[in-house]
């Protein structure tokens, strides 16, 4: 999950700076200038646009009029989740600070990809190609958490001043304005369902693009097909899979040596395999080798530095009863690869052929590699370097269109958006539910005390003081997530 937003709506109006930066020459002129923003529904200040509207209070009232035992259930549910994400949310919380300290201390790389919630800095640790993604993704979450205040108020006959949007800096978001007197007046029961609802909505969100991503290909399957390989999207230019044997966008990757490919997934489990493997050899009959020989001075010059068609392969040849000796041959590479037999060992070979042949392996540094990419119908692209290298060098999706005219980015652009809805829409249920001021785990924090403590600590001043002091922990614990984890995206 992804936590770059922390506050949608309440932080705003504690930030936002209540006076207009903008030129006012005159008193008729700022007079003017205001009417024309409040005829509008705007509002301006330094850093923030917001923009309020009453449009959608009879679509809101009409949702709440839908099915009121469905609702009543639906609005329960997430009461529930409400109490039980404020429990899980604290402890996500331990869990990343500690996993966040623990990277502080340790020069292990590979400890930054285990965190389980990350800060997102756009431009930073998120490319800015993603950005219409991220924002996209951002703003949905954000209206589908303001509809469900929105709808669990007006069930609980608490009236909705106006339903509006903002953007702060750059960042989007959406609020509702209900009406505080309507809100005070309800149980504390009924304002839990109330503002339990957001973070709800929010889970139901990410949940419901979890199943569409995982549903992806039966829905797509019409139009595209998946199974057959990975299809080639972008290839970098000038990386090592670009050039006229190379692989071009439309080629579908069925293979990696002795490694099938049937989608993006085997394309990197495969090569994560043939990085931590031997290298692989191929089957070749010992009467096509010629072996280079070393000279006077003991050193050996197997292929041309400068050869773009030969390599250097070794293998082991008998030497006397019992002893091996290893050989070098410069051959061809193309050539000898092309049809032949991959190998792990002399016995792969022996079994397999019926002229005395040998098994013949690229002689490369410890992590280069020779590999063979197999995108039928054309011939094998040919690889030496290091497999990272090529892992990036192209985009690659599973899904195949069945006709020419279908756009091969559309399953990547519904993957991606999916992906960015589930780590955003569940980062904003994770968030508000912390018990932390200015966050909708204020409210509920606030409403549970007074429905459960009331006959344990009749004094509300005291329960006031709990709620206060649990707030001031949940704000510090969140400070401090979020402070640590700018420290480690921007300064480390």
């Amino acid at each position: 999950m992804s936590i770059g937003i922390i506050s949608i709506k309440n932080t705003v109006r504690y930030l936002s700076i209540l006076f207009d930066c903008l030129p006012q020459t005159s008193v008729t002129h700022r007079i003017s200038y205001e009417s024309w923003l409040a005829s509008r529904g705007l509002m301006l200040s330094p850093f923030h646009l917001r923009w309020q509207t009453t449009m959608f209070n009879r679509l809101f009232a009409y949702c709440a009029r839908i099915n009121p035992r469905a609702l009543y259930l639906w609005f329960n549910s997430g009461l529930v989740f409400g109490i039980v994400a404020m429990l899980g949310s604290v402890v996500l919380l331990v869990k990343t600070l500690q996993q966040t300290l623990a990277q502080m201390t340790t020069d292990n790389p590979r400890m930054g990809g285990q965190q389980t919630l990350q800060v997102v800095v756009p431009g930073v640790n998120l490319p800015t190609s993603q950005l219409v993604y991220f924002f996209s993704a951002l703003l949905l979450s954000g209206v589908i958490h303001e509809l469900g205040h929105a709808v669990a108020a007006l069930r609980e006959q608490v009236r909705v001043n106006g339903f509006g949007m903002f953007v702060f800096v750059v960042y989007p978001g959406a609020f509702v304005d209900l009406f505080t007197t309507h809100l005070n007046l309800i149980s504390p029961t009924q304002q839990l369902r109330i503002f339990c609802a957001g973070v709800w909505h929010n889970f139901v969100l990410c949940v419901a693009a979890l199943a569409f991503l995982f549903l992806l290909p039966i829905l797509l399957f019409p139009v595209y097909y998946t199974g057959a390989g990975a299809l080639v999207t972008e290839v970098v230019q000038g990386s090592a899979a670009d050039g006229q044997r190379g692989l071009s966008v439309g080629d579908i990757v069925t293979g990696l040596e002795d490694c099938p490919v049937r989608g993006v997934e085997d394309w990197s489990s495969c090569l994560s395999h043939l990085s931590h493997t031997p290298q692989t050899g191929y089957c070749v009959p010992v009467s096509s080798l010629q072996p280079t020989f070393k000279r006077l001075d003991g050193t050996m010059d197997c292929c041309s530095n400068n050869s773009l068609t030969d390599l250097c392969f070794s293998y082991m040849k008998p030497q006397g009863r019992n002893g091996r000796e290893r050989e070098y041959a410069c051959m061809p590479v193309r050539k000898m690869v092309t049809g032949t037999r991959v190998c792990r060992s002399e016995a792969d070979c022996a079994a397999h052929s019926n002229a005395p042949s040998v098994c013949v392996t690229p002689s490369l540094e410890n992590q280069t590699r020779f590999i063979r990419v197999t995108h039928p119908p054309n011939t094998h692209m040919l690889f030496v370097g290091y497999p990272p290298h090529l892992q990036y060098s192209v985009s690659l999706t599973n899904f195949v269109p069945r006709l020419g005219f279908l756009h091969l980015d559309l399953p990547i652009f519904l993957e991606t958006f999916c992906k960015y809805v589930v780590s955003l829409s569940g980062a904003l249920a994770v968030v508000n539910s912390v018990p932390c001021f200015a966050l909708d785990g204020q409210w509920m924090l606030n409403a549970l005390l007074e429905a459960t403590l009331v006959t344990v600590v009749t004094d509300r001043q005291k329960r006031e003081l709990i709620g206060f002091f649990l707030l001031l922990a949940g704000s510090a614990l969140l400070a401090a997530n979020v402070a640590l984890g700018l420290w480690m995206v921007t300064a480390r």
